[in-house]
């Protein structure tokens, strides 16, 4: 889930000491020497740290969390404009500090499990994926996933050639030789789901065995307080250094020469900026492949995520169940989701393809307004209206936009440009069965720019219809993430799933990015995750043959009790156990 980490011109606050002082620093330049002098210091002492001390760091990070989570919330409202009482305050608690809380518990059971000779997927079933694949099966892990989870399932699978026991054996990545250090890197942070720049830092930590200086996102700048608490006891290390300021500062760090690797989370542009430059220079640069740093560089940067909706025959309460699905897709965060569904791809030749438009207007007409709070929304949802006359708006400002008669063609706008904002275009294709799912995958292999994350939605009675077909669409997709009868942004919030572009991708067309984040089992090779749900809400699911107990997602945009099961869900998370179940399920299910 991404948004451009460096892309923004304001001024941010010029940054701190990170040497245990708190002297405030007045220089464009200083904050960055200061904080990278920090860290590079702080290497040394964290590869003579053992494992063990590795895994009670990240219990006291996560301890913190749990601490701090009611501030790190509040923040976030005002950040993003949201009132105290707001039903969406539900999103800032599940993609904020709950997704920290159960990386750094998930994260501390890998180190654990390497601390004591162990294996970080002893435990997970692998099984066999096509391709001569291995598939990691991560959710449901242990009796608490199942329940509250319960009909969701998620796999990480491997590249082609990788087998159970070379995926054993090389689970734990940097951690497998925690004494060799991998230098400092710089994380240039996003800004729009606030857990993605802490979970960046994490995974450089441990992922790669290096220690980190964050720049936020100047939208960010609230958390740094927040954000200073969680990560002190790194902090105090020099393991971890976190500035601020705007593109400026970004830069200066990005080219510091002990800087020794970079990861980022934004857009396509502001990529290419860093890496080959801007204008007619960056333009040639970029054809000629010439990169300006010669550094490791790693990415996640959104793309164009199609929602395929496989023709079948639908109640009306799955068209108005599924059409409120879609609309969360794309209306979360107002749209400022790297994998926010961006096109609806459906079938001409489906019976109830008007009566499922009629559902999503009306779902995109019922969502609640919210503040447009990330810069530059106004004007990429005036572009798309330019662009396609025939735009439909809803809400009380006319931000919502539904774009219908969206074509394929290397030059159709919604295909290409990533809106980042509460815009989804829908593009119909010939066929039903397996010749429409056939026609969707091609076309979202190709015509498609970025590879992050596709869905597909589609009734049981059709799965069943299909044969393997689901099964070869599933292999064929070229994406980071699948989710079937579920959104990509489940996978994101399963701390031991990868999550990232799919593999491939190089600097000069870099699509969604480079390499993956998360991925708390420290799995090698990692090449997608595949997320399964249920296609129904508890109890209508249950009632036609479906079995899972989830009722409507607490992430749905329409949730009732979102910011109460949020809130429940993050203290579950930070010390799970069965007496918090009654009040989160009864909650969940007023939802």
């Amino acid at each position: 889930m991404c948004l451009a980490a460096i892309e923004s011109r304001r001024e941010g606050p010029r940054g701190r000491r990170f040497d245990n002082g708190s002297a405030q620093m007045t220089t464009k330049t200083d904050p960055i020497d200061t904080a990278v002098a920090a860290v590079r210091a702080g290497a040394d002492g964290w590869v003579r740290t053992p494992l063990s001390q590795r895994r009670d760091l990240l219990t006291k990070i996560n301890a913190l969390t749990a601490a701090h989570a009611e501030e790190w919330v509040r923040t976030a409202a005002t950040i993003k404009g949201l009132a105290a009482d707001s039903l969406l305050l539900g999103e800032e608690w599940m993609s904020g500090p709950y997704s920290v809380l159960t990386a750094t518990a998930a994260l501390a059971e890998t180190v654990g499990a390497l601390a004591e000779g162990r294996s970080p997927v002893d435990g997970f079933t692998i099984v066999d994926a096509p391709g001569n694949r291995s598939a990691v099966k991560v959710l449901p892990h242990g009796i608490f996933d199942a329940l509250l989870l319960n009909g969701f399932t998620a796999e990480v699978w491997t590249t082609p050639g990788v087998d159970a026991s070379q995926v054993r054996a090389k689970a734990g990545l940097a951690q497998r030789d925690p004494t060799t250090s991998n230098g400092v890197g710089a994380v240039l942070g996003a800004g729009n789901i606030f857990s993605i720049a802490p979970l960046d830092v994490l995974y450089q930590l441990f992922a790669y065995n290096r220690t980190v200086v964050l720049k936020l996102n100047p939208i960010t700048d609230a958390l740094l307080p927040v954000l200073e608490k969680i990560f002190a006891p790194a902090i105090a290390q020099g393991w971890v250094a976190i500035v601020t300021g705007g593109a400026d500062v970004g830069k200066a760090l990005v080219e510091h020469p002990d800087i020794t690797a970079i990861h980022m989370t934004g857009s396509e542009i502001t990529h290419d900026a860093i890496v080959f430059g801007t204008g007619e220079e960056g333009a040639r640069r970029k054809a000629a492949n010439e990169p300006l740093i010669d550094k490791p560089i790693t990415s996640e940067l959104g793309g164009i995520s199609p929602t395929i909706v496989v023709p079948g025959t639908w109640s009306d309460a799955d068209l108005k169940f599924q059409a409120r699905h879609v609309a969360t897709q794309r209306l979360h965060n107002n749209g400022y989701n790297c994998v926010a569904a961006q096109v609806v791809v459906i079938s001409a030749d489906w019976d109830q393809k008007s009566a499922f438009l009629a559902e999503l207007r009306a779902a995109f007409a019922d969502a609640p307004a919210r503040p447009d709070y990330y810069p530059g929304s106004a004007a990429r949802v005036a572009a798309a209206k330019q662009a396609y006359p025939q735009a439909e708006s809803f809400g009380r400002n006319g931000d919502r936009t539904l774009v219908p008669g969206v074509r394929v063609g290397a030059d159709e706008h919604a295909l290409h440009t990533e809106y980042f904002a509460p815009v989804l275009g829908v593009i119909e294709l010939p066929g039903t069965g397996t010749e429409f799912l056939r026609t969707a995958v091609r076309t979202a292999n190709e015509e498609f720019h970025g590879t992050l994350g596709v869905n597909i939605l589609v009734h049981p009675k059709t799965i069943r219809a299909l044969g393997g077909g689901l099964d070869e669409a599933i292999a064929e997709l070229r994406y980071g993430t699948i989710a079937v009868n579920a959104w990509t942004a489940v996978g994101y919030l399963t701390a031991t799933a990868s999550w990232g572009a799919f593999p491939g991708h190089t600097l000069d067309d870099v699509q969604s990015g480079i390499g993956v984040v998360h991925n708390a089992l420290l799995i090698d090779n990692p090449e997608r995750t595949v997320i399964r749900g249920p296609f129904r809400p508890a109890p209508r699911a249950i009632f036609n043959g479906e079995f899972t107990l989830s009722p409507v997602p607490p992430w749905f945009v329409t949730n009732r009790t979102a910011p109460t099961t949020g809130r429940r869900l993050t203290e579950f998370a930070a010390a799970p156990g069965w007496g918090k179940l009654p009040a989160l399920f009864a909650s969940a299910l007023r939802g």
